[in-house]
């Protein structure tokens, strides 16, 4: 395949993928691209798991101090975390004149496939969260040697270019905004029967609440995880009366590793981004209240209603 030579635009965003098989292959592109922002004066950003981070301190060297490192493994079991993340970054370090570039790995082998979907989910959102008119470089990674053809085939739908230790090329399945829109409205996986389940309303939370402390304490899980949960879970209910629901459907399933429970109803949420972006002053997001405590959220909208599933780790 023939190498292109890529074209510079300083004064949009661009959001590629790079399919890389060995650590001298991430390097080998990664780090001349920070060291080249390096030089121009801009800020530079990584969020890579820990394993990859170290391989770009370590061919930086002493320039590893200029860039802002962030810890993907520390932060991003819940990769609904990334977006709100990144967009502090671009209101501080980014705008007309002020170019910035950055490296966002949300996808690595051994993610389990819960957090591989809301990567994928993920990706597809950044085209539609970050101003297209922003001078915004990023880079994703992707292990074409360990992550599975279907993954990678998902990675051009959601990066408009996809790059090569060999290559840089226009992707013929980029899929923007409709991408975004497919991975949301797609039903989540079905689980097991349930350890509960029942339909709530406003009026009977308390009851909801009685069933979140029971299955959560059989669960094993912390009393402060307990609490947390059933905070969560008030709030996405009476979320959904606010918009049109008469009852939310609780389901709440005791797996081995963590507490899995899951609040839906019949009606439709159009905005791709809930969740993603801080609620203005006096106004409460509960899918943000959600994002910011469990290990893992997960939220679907489609003509059958809204899911919002919570992981909590035990």
């Amino acid at each position: 395949m023939t190498a292109l030579a890529p074209v510079r635009a300083r004064q949009s965003y661009r959001h590629e993928a790079f399919l890389w098989r060995t650590r001298a292959e991430y390097v080998g592109h990664l780090v001349p691209f920070l060291v080249e922002g390096l030089d121009a004066g801009e800020t530079v950003v990584v969020t890579a798991n820990a394993e990859h981070a170290r391989w770009l301190r370590h061919d930086l060297g002493a320039r590893a101090a200029e860039v802002r490192f962030i810890d993907i493994d520390g932060m991003v079991r819940n990769p609904a975390r990334l977006i709100p993340a990144l967009l502090e970054f671009l209101e501080e370090a980014c705008g007309p004149g002020r170019p910035a570039r950055g490296v966002g790995e949300p996808v690595w082998a051994g993610r389990n496939p819960e957090e591989v979907a809301e990567a994928q989910l993920h990706e597809a959102l950044l085209n539609l969260a970050v101003d297209p008119d922003l001078p915004f470089w990023l880079i994703c990674p992707y292990d074409a040697a360990n992550l599975p053809e279907p993954l990678l085939g998902d990675a051009g739908r959601s990066h408009p270019v996809i790059s090569t230790p060999d290559s840089y090329l226009g992707s013929g399945s980029y899929r923007g905004r409709d991408h975004a829109r497919e991975l949301f409205s797609a039903d989540l996986p079905e689980l097991d029967v349930p350890d509960a389940d029942l339909w709530v309303a406003e009026q009977t939370l308390d009851l909801a609440a009685e069933q979140v402390t029971l299955r959560a304490a059989a669960g094993d899980l912390r009393s402060d995880q307990v609490v947390t949960l059933n905070g969560v879970v008030r709030d996405l209910v009476v979320d959904s009366v606010r918009r049109g629901a008469e009852r939310a459907r609780l389901r709440l399933w005791d797996e081995p590793d963590e507490l899995v429970c899951e609040v839906s109803d019949r009606v439709v949420v159009g905005d791709l981004l809930v969740g993603r972006r801080p609620p203005t002053r006096g106004r409460t997001d509960a899918v943000w209240s959600a994002n910011q405590v469990c290990d893992l959220v997960q939220v679907r909208s489609n003509l059958r209603g809204t899911s919002v599933r919570l992981h909590l780790r035990k």
